[in-house]
This record gives C-alpha cells, structure tokens and sequence, in this order.
C-alpha cells in the first residue's frame, strides 16, 4: 500500500547486547492506511509497545524499513525524525498531564513549537478541542481536579489539538473503569472519524476491540492479521480465502476427511468463529465472510455425509417476517435452494418454537409435517433428525436437520441424535457469526435482532 501512512517492512528488533542480545520482534510487515483505526493485541512481553514506538518515530529502526508519513525512519536524521513525530498524536496509559498548567496550558503545549501560529490561535484552538471532548467547562481548572476519564479525555485532546496525520495509543484505557474506557475509545473513534486520522492502539482490554477497523495480533515478536488467525491451522483447506471463489476445492478437501480430521477442523473453525464474535462490529473482510458462508453450505452437507443422511439443511429463524428460511439446503441434484416457512410450521418449525431436539421415523405418520416442499421439489421425506440452534444468550435462531438415513426404513437412532447434536452446537457457532456479519451488510434474509 504505497500511500500508507505507516509502512513496517520485514522489522527486526533486539534488546540488549552480546550473550544478552534478546530478539523482541521477528520480520514484522504490515501497513497502516489513512483513516483506520488498527488495534494491537497480544500478550504482555509480545512486542506490542515497540512496534508502537518504532511506528512513533520514538524508537530507531535496527533492521528491515518503517516509513512513516513517507519518511523512511532507519537511518533518518534527527531533524527527520522531529519533523514526524509533529504530526503524531501520543496517548499514553499514564496521561502525562503537568498540574501546574491549566488543562488548556496542558493542551496549548502541543501547538507552541509550530510555526506561524499566534498565541490567540493556540488558546482558540485548545478551547474548540476541549468543548469537542466535553471539557469545555473545565479549561481553566488543573489536572488534579479532574477524574481519571477526564484526564484522558484532555491527553486526548492533547493528541489532536495540532491535527496530526496518525494517533498512537498506548494501553489508554487501561487505569479506567469500565465506562469511563469505554467513553475514552468512543471519543476516540468519532474525532478519527471527523478528522480523518489514523489510529493505531496497543490494549489488553476485549471491551473496546469493537472500534476497530482491523485487529492485528502479536505473539512471541510475530504479527498476525485476524484473517491469518483464522487460517493458521486450517490453511490448506483454507486457501480459498485468497481469492474468494474456490468454494469446489473448499468441498473437496472436507469430502476427503476422515471422521475424526473434520472434527479437529470443524472445532478450529468454531473457534475462530467465536473470536469473531466478540469483535463482530470490525469485521468487514470479505475473505473472512466468504470463508463463513462456504464453510456453513461446505460443513453442512460433510456432516449430512457423516450422519449417512440423504440431505442436510439449515433453517435461520427471521423474528420480523415470522419466517424460518433455509441458509443452507439442497434439491435432488445437489444445487442449492431456498425454503421458507411460517415460523410455527412443519417439524422445523415445531423444533424452533419447542427448543427441543425431534427424531421422526415416518414424517407422513406425524400430523406436524408439511409435504408442500415434497410436493414442489418432488422429493420423498421419510425420517427426520431435527435440533435447535442457540445464540450465545441460549435463545433459538436457528435449526438443524438432517432427512432420510439411508438404509431404506432404517431410521435415525439416540445415538444419531447425540451426534447430530454435538455437530450442530458448532454449527450454530459459525452460523451466528454469519448472521452477525449478515445483520450488518444487509446479506441473506436475517432481520430478527438477536441482542
């Protein structure tokens, strides 16, 4: 990305010297674009704050290239390095406030160094930030009179007093209640919005990961992007995700799989789907929500296969047309289609409104079943094996079903129902952080709200 503002290329940091020189950063490379608000996560020790401060221009490079606002940094002239750091906001966990200034002398500090600036500009300015973070009323009081989430919110106004191009963040909620942090990074995220500034923020804190544009993680000096996370150990069959399209070797690759290897995926995969979860407002990758929707219709029928069921399907509860409608199924050739049903009919239905699983050897002997589907598709349903699916607040959004175990009459048994149970519980996982992703871009027909 040429146009960057932050620019890391294959980045390699030491601390210390000889027998003692500890490598802290492996090969790091990522950019920052214009605009993004990019949270860093990782464990204490991991590297964060060095590529923060490197990024900062408060650190030398020692291997590999960072540029910053097209300035390479490795090498740069002192000179260089300040006119950069003028156009960085810095935000620390310690907001680094002086109580013998005014808060507006602590925010006006930020602009003196600038040329061409008058006195009467620098007051004006500092009062047009601080009423922009609700302290216009506390301009003239000292940082000792203020609370904790005050204080940030004049380092805040501090950072962007003199409109920098790029804002780092150091753990800033840190030290703060759960509302005052979670007011801190709101502010933050709306003034980068109205300023167009690029926001890069080290936290431990899951609260606030919902800001972001992009989450990168660090483990052991080495960056991941939240997309890799989700490949790292299911890459091969993952490879998809490169160009979105290849959902014929996604199901080739799970036709392949033992029992037991698509378990250990199908687990992986949910694993990842729950992270998304927890940061489903930042998600807009399109790798990620191509790999959701192939692996929902690519899983579904491998689980059909290995219940040794004629078809599997899965059925979306949609709260506001009081429809249940079918994200996954498929007719007599395989080719997918859609079903939809009033949200209290058929056995799908009777499942989603009871929250219990129904294992039905004969469909036509049961009065709750609805042929209007054979009749259409001219399909012949004899057992049905059907559970619920429940959202992470235990509420039924959706059901799984599988039809007609093959055998002839034979029918589904308990020990087929545990199964199908256990496949659907993570099923539902992935399922959900679809519907999520759905909800936001208008996908597919979920319109029910499962908050």
């Amino acid at each position: 990305m040429a146009d960057a503002p932050i620019q890391l290329r294959d980045v390699n940091y030491y601390f210390g010297s000889g027998d003692l020189r500890k490598q802290i950063l492996f090969g790091i490379t990522t950019d920052v674009a214009a605009g993004e608000i990019v949270i860093l996560t990782g464990p204490s020790g991991s590297g964060k704050t060095t590529v923060l401060t490197l990024a900062g221009a408060l650190r030398s490079p020692q291997e590999g290239s960072v540029n910053v606002l097209g300035q390479e940094l490795r090498g740069a002239s002192k000179k260089a390095l300040v006119g950069v750091r003028r156009r960085i906001g810095y935000i620390f966990q310690l907001h680094n406030l002086l109580d013998s200034l005014t808060v507006s002398q602590n925010v006006q500090m930020s602009l003196q160094l600038q040329d061409g600036i008058s006195g009467r500009e620098i007051r004006q300015k500092a009062g047009e930030i601080l009423e922009a973070v609700g302290l216009g009323d506390q301009i003239e009081n000292h940082p000792s009179q203020l609370s904790g989430g005050q204080k940030q919110r004049v380092a805040i106004a501090r950072a962007l007093v003199a409109e920098p191009r790029i804002v780092l963040a150091d753990e800033p909620t840190a030290s703060l209640d759960k509302q005052s942090g979670r007011d801190i990074v709101d502010l933050m995220q709306r003034l980068a919005r109205e300023h167009d500034v690029t926001v890069v923020l080290v936290t431990h804190d899951n609260r606030i990961l919902d800001i972001a544009d992009r989450i990168i993680h660090l483990e052991d000096g080495r960056l991941q992007s939240f997309s890799e996370a989700v490949i790292e150990n299911t890459r091969h069959m993952m490879s998809t995700l490169a160009d979105y399209n290849r959902k014929g070797e996604m199901a080739r690759r799970v036709a392949d799989m033992e029992a037991d290897e698509f378990i250990r995926v199908l687990e992986e995969v949910t694993g990842e789907a729950s992270q998304f979860l927890q940061v489903s407002r930042m998600a807009s990758s399109e790798a990620f929500e191509s790999m959701l929707d192939q692996a929902l219709d690519v899983f579904t029928r491998k689980i059909g296969a290995l219940m040794n069921a004629d078809r599997a399907s899965l059925w979306l509860l949609d709260e506001r047309s009081g429809e249940l409608w079918t994200k996954v199924a498929q007719d007599a050739g395989g080719e997918p289609f859609e079903i939809r049903i009033p949200k209290g009919s058929g056995i799908a239905g009777a499942v989603a409104a009871s929250g219990e699983p129904l294992n039905i050897p004969d469909v036509y002997d049961d009065p709750r079943f609805d042929s209007t589907v054979d009749k259409k598709t001219g399909y012949r349903t004899r057992g049905v094996l059907c559970t619920p699916l429940f959202d992470d607040g235990g509420r039924v959004f959706g059901v799984a079903q599988v039809l007609n175990k093959a055998g002839g009459s034979k029918a589904f048994d308990a020990v087929d129902l545990k199964r199908f149970q256990a496949f659907a519980e993570k099923m539902g996982v992935i399922l959900e952080s679809w519907g999520q992703m759905a909800r936001r871009t208008d996908l597919g027909g979920v319109s029910g709200d499962t908050d």
